[in-house]
């Protein structure tokens, strides 16, 4: 399956991108400025980043995990979580996709954790009783992402996100998918990557319908949006409640339901906040790298 576009229609990735920005370890986010894990569309593109979201005085954080898995996104959330206690928190979840295989690697260290997963934009507000963390439920989980989600023991998706699949495809083939010519070393690459995630889908307690409703969307058409009862029918929802996801004091002071969603306009930027990184364009290939014959480039 190749991966979920993003807002751009020519940005299909076959990875899913698991959108968790977590750049700052232990950081307990400021009053009234957005957790940098999910604040921009800019930050969607770039490679995955891990934050702890914490609030103040005594309510327990979760992790941000904003942006497109990559080949390094595996090994980068074991270095966030080395010295950290994570079993049984939760994910949120703002991506666009990323690395077929990359994104089952994260998927099953999340649940080798027991953690908890939902999707939404980390955000600190300012309250009379102290700086709080909460989430905006206006949010995306596209292609591999969706995967991800489905990693968690208990998944939550409020009513507000969208969740967008699409097929696997070859990465530097994706962007004109009609014109282009395969081999059957690529066939078989394909091939494969829809079989590890078929297992990886059963192994998380997918259902079947999820695979058959990404894989029936192919690279030249728009990504599905999956309706409330799709949702339902691939078991990507465990859970009506958002305090089985959210730290309980937090769920109670501020519901995610009843924050205001930001608009789709307010999560466009012209450029990422950090011009020393470069953004990273999905990969559309259920491999960073691959081979065609000989050795194909990644998607740029």
């Amino acid at each position: 399956m190749r991966h979920l576009r993003s807002h751009d229609p020519r940005g299909w990735a076959l990875v899913a991108v698991a959108a968790l920005s977590l750049a700052v370890s232990g950081a307990v986010l400021t009053p009234g400025t957005p957790a940098r894990a999910g604040a921009t569309l800019e930050e969607r593109k770039l490679p995955m980043k891990f934050n702890w979201v914490a609030c103040e005085p005594n309510c327990q954080g979760w992790v941000s995990a904003v942006g497109i898995v990559t080949s390094d996104s595996p090994r980068e959330f074991d270095e966030f979580a080395r010295g950290r206690d994570l079993a049984g928190t939760t994910v949120v979840l703002d991506s666009s996709g990323g690395s077929v295989n990359d994104s089952i690697a994260l998927g099953r260290r999340f649940r080798d954790l027991a953690l908890r997963t939902t999707v939404g934009t980390s955000v600190v507000i300012h309250t009379a009783h102290g700086d709080r963390g909460s989430v905006s439920p206006e949010a995306y989980c596209e292609s591999m992402c969706v995967f991800l989600l489905l990693s968690g023991k208990t998944r939550y998706v409020p009513q507000q996100a969208h969740l967008r699949v699409h097929q696997i495809w070859m990465g530097d083939r994706a962007d004109d998918a009609k014109a282009a010519s395969y081999t059957a070393q690529d066939l078989m690459i394909v091939e494969r990557d829809v079989g590890r995630l078929a297992k990886y889908t059963f192994d998380m307690g997918g259902s079947g319908d999820l695979l058959a409703l990404s894989l029936s969307v192919p690279p030249w058409e728009e990504l599905h949006e999956l309706s409330p009862s799709e949702l339902r029918l691939t078991n990507l929802i465990t859970t009506d409640l958002v305090a089985d996801v959210l730290p309980p004091t937090e769920a109670a002071a501020v519901p995610v339901a009843e924050l205001a969603p930001k608009t789709v306009q307010d999560r466009f930027v012209s450029a990422p906040a950090d011009p020393a990184v470069q953004p990273v364009k999905s990969t559309r290939t259920a491999e960073a790298l691959v081979p065609t014959g000989g050795v194909a480039t990644p998607a740029k």
